[in-house]
């Protein structure tokens, strides 16, 4: 029988998550990382910023372990809406990633250090349900991580058509441009039988072909 340990299997799944958000930079420009590709304004290096922000808050103040001694204005109660979701012109790439991975670091002591039953207070929750264990807090952010992540995965599509789940695993069906080609015009015949007059064509990404390219080769 294979044995399960909780604590590390949660750690396992979060840590590929954090590695596969920020291989989505990989290869881009200045400008395509920060850029908005939703009309609600998601963009790669603001997912980066917020899952940082997600990490230091969660597992950094629940359980009294903050990691600022004077928060930014972007961080915390009283922040801007939003303003943990985009990097200002002041904020690098390389600052941005390099909190990231701080933030997993004081993530992973205080993993290391507290049992999972540890109890911790979420303050910006509210008052009936501010209590939570270590348990829930893991859970919750390896479910947020992933959610990003796939988020990312999106966002990173529509920029240069580049997929994948990590490197050298692109979790995609192999096939050629022709393939895809296809592949996209079966789901568009399939989906037409519940378009409606008013209904908008399916986009295409912009700068974007249908197929995948090649997977990146440089990891994070």
């Amino acid at each position: 029988m294979i044995e399960s340990e909780a604590k590390t299997d949660l750690l396992r799944y979060l840590r590929t998550a954090r590695e596969a958000l920020l291989w989505k930079l990989d290869g881009l420009t200045e400008y395509d990382i920060r850029r908005p590709l939703t009309p609600t304004g998601t963009n790669l290096l603001g997912l980066v910023k917020h899952v940082a922000a997600v990490e230091l808050g969660y597992f950094g103040d629940t359980f009294g372990r903050p990691f600022f001694d004077e928060p930014p204005a972007w961080y915390g109660v009283g922040a801007e809406p939003g303003a943990d979701m985009w990097a200002t012109e002041d904020e690098s790439r390389e600052w941005i990633v390099g909190l990231y991975q701080r933030a997993w670091q004081h993530s992973d002591t205080t993993i290391a250090t507290l049992p999972l039953d540890a109890i911790g207070h979420v303050s910006w929750w509210p008052e009936e349900r501010r209590e939570v264990t270590l348990h829930h807090v893991l859970v919750r952010v390896l479910a947020e991580t992933h959610r990003h992540a796939g988020h990312a995965d999106i966002v990173r599509e529509l920029i240069d058509g580049a997929v994948g789940m990590s490197e050298g695993n692109d979790n995609i069906p192999p096939g050629d441009q022709s393939w895809w080609e296809t592949y996209r015009s079966g789901l568009e015949r399939a989906a037409g039988a519940f378009r409606t007059p008013s209904a908008p064509s399916a986009p295409s990404a912009p700068g974007a072909p249908n197929a995948p390219r090649t997977p990146r080769t440089t990891g994070s």
